[in-house]
């Protein structure tokens, strides 16, 4: 049996006016929006459209016309450096999960 999922393509890349938008972030707002992630994000599993889109809804006035797309990429590069734990394909924000890591110990 196939669902939804099994015909779903990746999400799509940024595109020219994206790019452009994103290239002219400064640090410190690239910085804030990681920030707004990890706060958006928790330590039981959530939806990263879920992270993404409450990440975005605390920032409208520092990065205005960033898109969701971006947001994803800084939750990919957050996993990569150990910060998020993540399941599923984050290529598709609707099928992958972030969480912040367990401490040792911790249930």
């Amino acid at each position: 049996m196939t669902t939804s999922e099994d015909h779903e393509f990746a999400d799509p890349p940024p595109d020219a006016e994206a790019l452009k938008l994103i290239a002219a972030l400064r640090p410190e707002q690239v910085q804030a929006i990681d920030a707004a992630v990890m706060r958006a994000a928790g330590r039981n599993w959530r939806k990263v459209a879920f992270v993404v889109g409450t990440a975005m809804g605390t920032l409208p006035e520092l990065a205005p016309g960033i898109s969701d797309v971006f947001y994803t990429q800084r939750v990919i590069s957050l996993v990569s450096q150990g910060r998020l734990e993540s399941q599923g394909d984050l290529s598709r924000m609707r099928y992958s999960e972030v969480r912040i890591p367990r401490q040792a110990g911790e249930a």
